[in-house]
């Protein structure tokens, strides 16, 4: 490698030779060869492997995953997905926000979940292309609502299938507490030790479950009731048209009567509040893949664990925004 002596600033600079990497002790295919390793093994596995440094490791693949970012090209998103992680204990998110059309998570960050955190997305990604926004899915946490209906005025909000599905799992979970508390001696046999048995869906349970369940569902009408209006619920994003979702919907509200499930009333009225961000999903421009965040988010909670949680917020962000990217 030679040295030169600069004429405009006289200083003796190096040659900088191209197959290099970020640390000149190795050269860039090494390094891709790191990273590729990193996708799939811990930074520890990796290190024992190869016999290097932890630290070592840890900064290739920071620069093999600089370098898919750099391939991956500036984000000019139509439809965006928002949601919030927790990167440790103690309430600490950040928000990821994904492009629904490529299937990439596109930006990381923020202090929390607030408002204020939310407006950094849109001055991140410029005035221009958030007026150009077309779809926001995300929960139907309020600040989130806030700041995108501020900033991309021109882009319908949509409220996640799954945020909204989860909501009503909480209060068919509340409705089989109230009945276990209701029950006394044998007849609690049936409810005790079912909680997953009764919010999961039909077809992911085992033959075993399937048998658990319906002898719960048999031994207890009420909760053979709302186990029935939950699983019917989800029919609601298959229309077409926001009037026949708008009849569904109340005719789902009106079966409730008499039927003393207070939890499920509450989800009701709630359905009522955010009604447009759920009728959004007739709109045919509007039909998007809603699982792709929720797919994202189980992908993020395997890389936190197997890195036991990641203390670098950096190598954390990088992580997340390359874990949909192809390999280099």
């Amino acid at each position: 490698m030679r040295r030169v002596a600069c004429r405009s600033c006289g200083k003796v600079k190096r040659e900088r030779l191209e197959f290099l990497a970020d640390n000149p002790l190795y050269t860039k295919r090494f390094a891709y060869y790191v990273g590729r390793r990193c996708r799939n093994s811990t930074v520890k596995e990796v290190a024992e492997e190869l016999h290097l440094d932890w630290g070592s490791v840890k900064e290739l693949d920071k620069q093999y995953m600089r370098a898919q970012l750099a391939k991956a090209g500036i984000p000019a998103p139509k439809a965006i997905g928002i949601d919030e992680i927790s990167i440790r204990k103690g309430h600490t998110y950040r928000i990821v926000v994904s492009d629904l059309i490529r299937g990439r998570p596109i930006w990381f960050g923020g202090e929390d979940r607030s408002e204020k955190s939310m407006r950094q997305f849109y001055a991140w990604l410029g005035e221009k292309k958030s007026r150009s926004l077309r779809l926001a899915v995300m929960d139907m946490w309020k600040p989130f609502r806030t700041a995108t209906e501020e900033h991309a005025a021109n882009a319908a909000i949509l409220f996640d299938k799954f945020h909204v599905m989860r909501h009503l799992g909480a209060a068919l979970d509340e409705v089989r507490k109230s009945e276990y508390a209701r029950l006394v001696g044998k007849d609690r046999r049936f409810i005790k030790g079912q909680k997953y048995t009764l919010l999961s869906s039909r077809e992911n349970l085992t033959l075993k479950g399937r048998r658990a369940l319906k002898t719960l569902l048999a031994a207890n009408k009420r909760l053979n009731t709302a186990y029935l209006l939950k699983e019917s619920f989800g029919q609601l994003w298959g229309y077409k048209r926001e009037g026949w979702a708008r009849r569904f919907f109340e005719n789902w509200r009106a079966s409730l009567k008499w039927q003393r499930l207070k939890p499920y009333e509450k989800f009701a009225e709630m359905i009522d509040r955010h009604w447009d961000g759920i009728a959004a999903y007739c709109e045919p421009e509007n039909k998007v893949s809603l699982g792709f965040v929720e797919g994202l988010n189980n992908k993020i909670r395997v890389i936190q664990r197997r890195a036991y949680g990641l203390r670098d917020e950096e190598y954390l962000r990088l992580k997340i925004l390359t874990c949909m990217l192809p390999k280099l």
